[in-house]
């Protein structure tokens, strides 16, 4: 058992390092990519500081919280498109029948296509979160327990997408589903939590877990929580385990196209 989890991670890493390498052919516009989405993110700071300019919290957060909030936001995005880019085009893989040539491979089906692409972007968005860890106050145990997060909330992250994405096995148009609930997943991710009250915050702990990706990890940030540390890591453990159930049952409906293209 032990030996074929470490053959698929093995594998797994194998396919990120070649996805990684294609996008290096060009270097100058792997490196601009990169360069560009930072200073993309770096511009949404601004008003942020003119707001802290004029009042002192917002929501309940200071001014460095809000700068771990974008850091978590970034680097979970990040994470989640530099190594597990092709989930967020998973629906548009189902319903075309492209699903045929990770079919073949000796791998887990799910890890093949989710690895298969990254986004040389996400890598500037992982980049900023680490700069804003460290404008906001670095210490080597939040270092850890940023990069903790940024993992656990990347695969919260990809796994919601996994499963909305899976819904193409059941219904038509359900990518429309998935575009909806990853909009939802970023577009609340970087205001603070106080401004959302009632059924909102509801929703950010169960159909929408933004609470568990950033709220969460700013408050054990601010200060350390062993028992919420381990429900980050539990629910992390809920979702990829559910991604991979409703996935699996709903590629026994899947229809093939006859599209062989080889993955390489």
């Amino acid at each position: 058992m032990l030996t074929a989890v470490k053959n698929q991670v093995r594998v797994t890493l194998l396919t990120t390092k070649y996805a990684l390498m294609k996008e290096m052919l060009n270097k100058t516009t792997f490196l601009m990519n990169i360069v560009f989405m930072i200073l993309n993110n770096a511009c949404f700071i601004i008003q942020w500081i003119i707001l802290y300019s004029i009042r002192d919290g917002i929501g309940g957060y200071h001014f460095q919280q809000v700068l771990l909030l974008w850091g978590i936001a970034a680097s979970t995005f990040g994470f989640s498109r530099c190594f597990f880019y092709k989930a967020f085009n998973l629906s548009e893989v189902i319903q075309n029948g492209k699903l045929d040539s990770f079919l073949i491979q000796p791998k887990n089906v799910l890890l093949s296509v989710t690895t298969s692409e990254i986004s040389p972007s996400a890598i500037g968005d992982l980049i900023y979160g680490y700069i804003m860890l460290g404008i906001s106050g670095f210490s080597i145990s939040k270092f850890f327990l940023f990069t903790l997060f940024t993992v656990s909330g990347g695969f919260i992250l990809v796994s919601v997408t996994v499963i909305l994405s899976s819904l193409s096995f059941w219904f038509q148009k359900a990518d429309m589903i998935s575009e909806v609930g990853d909009s939802l997943l970023t577009s609340f991710a970087t205001y603070p939590e106080g401004i959302f009250q009632g059924t909102m915050k509801i929703l950010f702990y169960t159909i929408i877990p933004i609470g568990f990706i950033n709220y969460l990890p700013i408050r054990i940030l601010s200060e350390f929580h062993l028992g919420y540390t381990a429900l980050i890591l539990l629910i992390m453990c809920f979702f990829v385990s559910f991604a991979f159930i409703i996935f699996y049952r709903g590629l026994k409906r899947y229809s093939s196209s006859n599209l062989m293209i080889s993955k390489i």
